[in-house]
C-alpha cells in the first residue's frame, strides 16, 4: 500500500502529528544546500503555537544549515520508509556536499516545497511540519536540543484526519516508525483505548 495524499492540518492539531514519539527525518535549506537526517528524539512542547523540541547534534550537517537558515522541517515517515530513514540517519551530508551531492539526489529521494517556507519535504511520509527555529543558545549549546514553532502542517488523510492518527490494519503500511537503536524500529499499530476508571463512581 502506497499513498501520495495530503492534506493541511489545523495549526492547533499539528502537535499531534509528533506527540506519539515517531522517529522523523528532519530536512533543511540554505543557500543552494539542502539535507535530511532522522531524528528519534523529538516532541511536542506547546499546544497552540505548536512547538516542538528536535536534538540535533553538533557534528551534523542539518545543525549548520538549521542555524544559517532559521528554519527547519519535520517529515514523519512510515512502515514503507524504514530503509530510507536508517540510510539518511547514517550518512553524512556533509560528506556528499564535499563530493558535490545531497542525499536527496544520492538515494533518489522524492521532495516537495513545503506551503509556508519551501523547505524540502519528503515525498512518501504521512505527516510534515514547517517550522521556524526560536533562538535558545543554552539549549542548542548545552543540550543539542532545538525549539521551533510550526508554520505549516500536512498530513496523509489515509492515516490522519480530523486532528487524530487512525492506525488500522488495512494502513499499516503506512503506521509510523519508532526507533529502538541500531538501524531497528517498532511500528504503530495496536490501538488501545483507555477508560476514565472515575467514570463509574469508585475513584
Amino acid at each position: 500500500m502506497t499513498s501520495t495524499m495530503r492534506l493541511p492540518v489545523a495549526l492547533p492539531h499539528a502537535y499531534r502529528l509528533v506527540n506519539h514519539g515517531p522517529t522523523v527525518l528532519v530536512s533543511s535549506a540554505h543557500g543552494g544546500r539542502r539535507n535530511v537526517m532522522a531524528a528519534a528524539w523529538s516532541m511536542p512542547v506547546e499546544f497552540n503555537p505548536p512547538r516542538i523540541a528536535v536534538v540535533i547534534d553538533k557534528s551534523t550537517y542539518t545543525r549548520e544549515l538549521v542555524l544559517a537558515s532559521g528554519q527547519l522541517a519535520l517529515n514523519v515517515p512510515c512502515r514503507a520508509q524504514a530503509d530510507l530513514a536508517y540510510t539518511v540517519g547514517s550518512t553524512s551530508g556533509r560528506d556528499l556536499q564535499a563530493a558535490g551531492d545531497d542525499k536527496f539526489r544520492r538515494f533518489n529521494i522524492g521532495s516537495f516545497e513545503g506551503p509556508a517556507l519551501g523547505l524540502p519535504l519528503v515525498d512518501g511520509c504521512v505527516a510534515w511540519l514547517e517550522c521556524r527555529l526560536i533562538d535558545e543558545p543554552h539549549s542548542q549549546d548545552a543540550y543539542d536540543t532545538f525549539f521551533a514553532e510550526a508554520v505549516s502542517a500536512l498530513a496523509d488523510p489515509v492515516v490522519f484526519s480530523g486532528g487524530r492518527w487512525s492506525l488500522r490494519e488495512d494502513n499499516r503500511p503506512l503506521h509510523t516508525l519508532h526507533h529502538l537503536g541500531g538501524g531497528v524500529f517498532a511500528v504503530a499499530s495496536e490501538v488501545v483505548a483507555g477508560r476514565n476508571l472515575g467514570e463509574d463512581g469508585r475513584s
